[in-house]
């Protein structure tokens, strides 16, 4: 039980082409165009004891371990699943651990009352929309205006950017608007038909709801819809149109709150491009298809990211999901906490290099020789001893698999009916098998849930799982689809390739920040191929690359000790960024140079990570 809870906690933090990316909105000269917006436009007023920032939780209400109850679990209001859903996104995202840094280093959580305006958008030619909200804060700055905007990080709901884009950017009198990019947690129950209204409640499908699938005969009993799986859309490959999109909501929903300041447009108005993970490779998007200057800054944080060069997320994500457990049976990581729970090296990982031999993918007839065939085979494909380190978190709770497969039906655009390699996703009873989800437990989707299942209420179901090694079948299936003889080969791959990033355009100021360990994104394969490309492509880019060493993916891992005393956040890094580029904007300054950063691990002290000191971050560019 206790790593099935923790494998749940795991799966809440999780998300013109290179030569021609598509851009499918257009804005007017001066004034943005919101005919996009499909669904009347919510406005809601939040004060103290629901603020903008923490929805009245406070620091010590977001530590809390438990999160904020429903006072009617059937129904929730509109208020509780808005709560709870600030409670969830935060803790998926940052480190608010006593001794982690926020608070002391970098950050703070003041109320802030204000108004939130959200509606749902759509692309031209999209089957589904995206969610669109904007937070104005009452002390919303009229002279300096400016908006900061983010796109979700994993494949969270709306609100999976406010630990950054929240946190920076209304503590600095900005307007925020956050968009879902088309993933988010609008899942529906097929039994029931059951989805997500504008106001996050459960409703009837039908509009206006986050998703609208189709419904047919085909699709099984018990199975559940999610957006980013099942849209049809290829969410991905629009990821830079949604953060204009929302740019110029955010820009309408300012007039509408402010008439007498009245008009709000992109010339008089800055906008910043913030994100992580997934996020910050939307704002790379953005910014390489920003042909009319729209954008006055980007910042990017550990982006997914692929430019042609380095690797795409399902190529290296399929490799890692098959060899990785059993790579990470080598010598080399006999000293990684992770891979050697209580001292031992798993059993799962033993069999999956059996696996590994049984298939014809490794020669060796012992596990330590099928270990260092593996292992050899990540390395010769560009992986880092450290990447596969912090990838034991991935392959511990099986979250490559979790990204596979929501990744391999969105790049096919495939249906709830027929996902690749009969994989579907639904309630499962305690053996496994599909069943009907309660009422109680779709209450909670909205709030809980991260995008790609497993979550919270909602498990994968593979079709091929057979023998010791249940998941390994599956696993080879979504791995032809890349490498293979696969029917839907050329589909997957043309699904991958409308993805590619562009350089960001002439003249505008880019921050990347990723950490040398990552071991979900690997660095070598994203951030470091995009700016290589950047530059070749023309030198003089306002780029800067901000490279951490001893950082990874998770910072809300980081209150672990194990974790916390191996590796430093990378969320100080990210707002030390964001001052810069405010300060460049609006003042001139020069933008910091680029840096290999050079932070320090805590450690352990008597079994305890000391906190989070000025030393361990380095020297932070400035």
């Amino acid at each position: 039980m206790r790593n099935l809870v923790l494998f749940i906690f795991v799966l809440t933090m999780l998300g013109a082409c290179a030569t021609s990316p598509r851009d499918r909105i257009a804005v007017a000269a001066g004034k943005p165009m919101t005919d996009f917006l499909v669904s009347p436009t919510l406005a809601t007023t939040h004060a103290a004891d629901d603020d903008l920032l923490t929805a009245g939780l406070g620091l010590a209400g977001l530590r809390a371990l438990a999160p904020p109850v429903f006072a009617n679990p059937e129904k929730p209001t509109a208020a509780e699943v808005r709560r709870r859903a600030i409670w969830n996104n935060w803790r998926g995202i940052a480190d608010l651990a006593p001794g982690g840094g926020f608070g002391d280093l970098y950050g703070s959580l003041p109320s802030v009352p204000g108004r939130e305006f959200q509606a749902l958008a759509k692309l031209p030619g999209a089957n589904q929309p995206h969610r669109v909200l904007t937070q104005i804060p009452d002390d919303f700055d009229r002279k300096a205006r400016c908006v900061v905007v983010a796109a979700s990080s994993g494949s969270r709901g709306v609100y999976g950017a406010i630990a950054l884009a929240g946190g920076w950017g209304l503590t600095h009198h900005c307007a925020v608007a956050y968009t879902d990019k088309g993933t988010g947690t609008g899942y529906v129950d097929i039994d029931t038909r059951s989805a997500v209204q504008l106001d996050g409640t459960r409703g009837v499908a039908g509009e206006p709801a986050e998703f609208a699938p189709t419904f047919t005969s085909a699709i099984p009993a018990h199975n559940v819809a999610i957006k980013h799986a099942h849209s049809g859309d290829n969410p991905e490959a629009d990821w830079g149109s949604h953060i204009l999109q929302a740019a110029q909501f955010a820009l309408h929903t300012l007039d509408q709150a402010l008439p007498s300041e009245a008009p709000f447009t992109f010339s008089n108005t800055r906008v910043i491009v913030l994100g992580v993970s997934n996020g910050a490779g939307a704002a790379l998007r953005a910014a390489g298809i920003d042909h009319e200057h729209q954008l006055a800054g980007v910042v990017a944080v550990s982006p997914s990211v692929y430019s042609g060069d380095g690797r795409p997320l399902y190529d290296y994500v399929t490799e890692a999901a098959i060899f990785q457990p059993c790579a990470l049976l080598h010598a080399t990581f006999d000293h990684v906490a992770l891979a050697r729970p209580k001292g031992a090296k798993p059993a799962t990982w033993a069999q999956r290099c059996k696996s590994l031999h049984d298939y014809g993918l490794v020669a060796a007839i012992d596990t330590t020789a099928q270990a260092g065939e593996a292992y050899s085979r990540m390395r010769e494909n560009g992986w880092t001893d450290t990447a596969i380190e912090a990838g034991a978190i991935s392959s511990s709770f099986d979250l490559w698999r979790a990204v596979a497969v929501t990744y391999a039906s969105a790049y096919t655009r495939s249906g709830v009916e027929m996902m690749p390699c009969g994989y579907r996703f639904a309630a499962l009873d305690a053996s496994g098998v599909a069943r009907a989800s309660s009422v109680v437990e779709q209450a909670t989707w909205s709030a809980d849930g991260t995008g790609i299942p497993p979550s919270p209420g909602i498990g994968i179901i593979d079709s091929m799982a057979n023998g010791a090694d249940p998941s390994v079948l599956g696993l080879l299936c979504l791995r032809a689809m890349w490498d293979g003889e696969h029917a839907l080969k050329r589909r997957l791959h043309a699904g991958v390739e409308a993805t590619l990033a562009a350089p960001p355009r002439a003249g505008l100021p880019v921050i990347v920040i990723h950490g040398a360990d990552d071991g979900l994104i690997p660095e070598a394969f994203t951030s470091a191929a995009y700016v290589r490309t950047a530059k070749q492509q023309s030198a003089d880019r306002d780029l800067r690359y901000w490279r951490v060493a001893n950082a990874q993916h998770f910072d809300a891992f980081l209150g672990l000790p194990v974790l916390g005393a191996r590796y430093v956040p990378l969320m100080p890094y990210a707002y030390a960024a964001m001052d810069a580029m405010f300060a460049h904007l609006t003042q001139g300054t020069p933008l910091p140079a680029s840096a290999d950063i050079a932070a320090l691990p805590r450690g352990l002290n008597a079994g305890v990570a000391p906190a989070l000191s000025a030393k361990n971050l380095g020297a932070i560019p400035k």
